[in-house]
């Protein structure tokens, strides 16, 4: 399988920091009044950077922005500025053309200018609507941050809030403070009057549902129709987010293992997700030095060892007893006693929980399992990308994370994170702990979202069984927004563009007419092909 194929997943479902809807925080606050402002720069369409990954028929330009909305006057490019990269997939039938449907990824620090490359959008939305993307402002192709290297990883532990953005702000001083969610929207608002249209139609995943929340409740008159795809609780951010992922992440794995077991004559792992399990946690031993910390899934009767039959259910009661506190154990054991080893290092580790929330990406974990060599999936390349969208991931959330943290978490953070580096229970315990963010303080206030003076009903479409934006937390956003809401049973992290017939006719009447009648629908089947990596 090419590298590029997982360049492009990676870009996707990047680290935990991901999704949220902003439920109305404390008392609403009044939206300043729009200043008077020069018309920005317009848009020079050409090539697309490669690194970008955007398919052929997507178009690139460069766009000044103020570097800060704060106290402007006048003219709002008189100040320092910054430059973010737009991307465009022109309409294929200019004269049917509907508008410009502006999309946003999430993360927050997930790239957007490749994102509707990587999407099955329906042929009537390719036809009717620009397709666009704003670079959110700090990731590469939009004035991204520049941080200096670790230097004393002591601070790690009792300031890393405070080190992050020390080592952020060395090259770009105070640009740090600009990464909220309000400045990302205003961002949007520049691109609009860039783009010499009245109104913006805005599809949003996981976060970019805040992002685009906000954009309609700062600028009513300038939204058109509102997608809200996999929305997250606002209020949550971020420490509840990331806290309340780590369940929904450790059962996806299951999930997935039991669906690897499913296809056992292509992957020939096992026919049970505790067999799958076995192959997989032998394979991160061999990558990493020591066993996974997450649990086995629950055994059944074929699991149980010939000759023990007739302790069947005993077998299976113990073994699921005990499977988590042993999968713990071992990991402890073996990590204390193997200094310089950490399960973190395998990269089949990492690409289980980047795959875990989408089922179409379950079979590259298969495909891993069944190539009988290693595969190097993060290239320095990658590797590079990832490590800036983390910093720049870091720094954002950090400004505004505003749910209570509990400090009695932190010597489970402190395991978790610096010992074993258990990768599905360390990123909620890490900013729920208090640790991720120690030294620092929320910059300014989110914009309570809401819906006033929205001429058309928002969409929100909502899977009850995804694993980072869980559907009851998710319904603040409904009710903030006021939007429409259907309701996809299971499914997995993101709807729309997935091949999801019925969402996808249903986003296609809310585009055309501003309304759908649709409220449930069922999840899309896995089409990602079962084939294994070639031997």
């Amino acid at each position: 399988m090419p590298t590029h194929r997982y360049a492009r997943v990676r870009r996707r479902l990047l680290p935990a920091a991901v999704c949220a809807s902003f439920a109305v925080i404390g008392s609403v606050l009044t939206v300043p009044a729009p200043q008077a402002q020069a018309a920005p720069d317009r848009l020079h369409w050409g090539a697309c950077d490669r690194s970008f990954m955007a398919s052929t028929s997507t178009e690139c330009a460069t766009l000044r922005v103020p570097r800060s909305y704060d106290n402007l006057s006048g003219d709002n490019l008189a100040g320092p500025t910054i430059e973010l990269t737009v991307s465009r997939i022109a309409a294929r039938d200019p004269g049917r053309k509907r508008g410009v449907l502006v999309g946003n990824p999430g993360g927050p620090g997930l790239s957007a200018i490749g994102m509707f490359s990587q999407l099955a959008m329906p042929q009537a939305v390719r036809d009717e609507w620009d397709l666009v993307a704003v670079q959110p402002r700090g990731l590469p192709g939009a004035t991204p941050v520049r941080c200096a290297a670790i230097t004393d990883p002591s601070r790690l532990i009792s300031e890393m809030g405070l080190l992050n953005r020390e080592r952020c702000d060395e090259k770009k001083t105070g640009y740090y403070r600009t990464l909220t969610t309000e400045t990302g929207a205003r961002d949007v608002e520049q691109v609009r009057r860039a783009l010499g249209v009245d109104k913006l139609s805005l599809f949003g995943l996981s976060y970019g549902t805040w992002l685009f929340a906000t954009y309609a409740t700062l600028f009513p008159k300038h939204t058109g129709r509102l997608i809200l795809d996999s929305a997250m609780d606002p209020a949550q951010a971020w420490s509840d987010i990331l806290i309340a992922q780590t369940t929904g992440y450790k059962r996806r794995v299951h999930e997935m293992m039991a669906w690897i077991a499913d296809n056992d004559r292509t992957y020939h792992q096992g026919t049970t997700p505790l067999a799958v399990y076995r192959e997989w946690s032998a394979r991160i031993e061999k990558q990493a030095g020591v066993p996974p910390s997450l649990s086995a899934p629950p055994a059944r009767v074929g699991d149980v060892p010939p000759g023990l039959q007739a302790l069947g259910e005993l077998y299976v009661r113990g073994a699921n007893l005990t499977a988590d506190t042993r999968a713990r154990f071992e990991n402890y054991l073996a990590t204390v006693t193997n200094p310089g080893k950490a399960q973190v290092t395998s990269e089949l580790l990492v690409m289980t929980r980047l795959a875990a929330p989408d089922r179409n990406m379950w079979s590259i974990v298969g495909q891993l399992l069944a190539s009988e060599r290693e595969i190097t999936v993060f290239t320095p390349e990658v590797l590079k990308d990832m490590t800036a969208s983390t910093d720049m991931q870091q720094l954002m959330v950090c400004n505004e994370n505003r749910s209570a943290v509990d400090p009695t978490l932190w010597p489970a953070s402190y395991v978790q994170n610096f010992i074993v580096g258990d990768i599905f229970e360390a990123p909620g315990l890490l900013y729920k702990s208090g640790t991720a963010c120690a030294g620092t303080t929320p910059v300014g206030r989110p914009v309570p979202v809401r819906n006033r003076g929205l001429t058309v009903r928002p969409l929100q479409i909502q899977s009850t069984g995804d694993p980072q934006t869980p559907y009851r937390d998710s319904l603040a956003m409904r009710r903030a927004m006021g939007a429409h809401l259907i309701t996809v049973g299971g499914g997995d992290h993101g709807q729309f563009g997935r091949l999801n017939t019925a969402v996808d006719n249903a986003v296609v009447t809310y585009l055309r007419t501003g309304r759908t009648t649709v409220t449930s629908a069922t999840p899309a089947p896995i089409r990602a092909p079962l084939f294994p990596m070639k031997r």
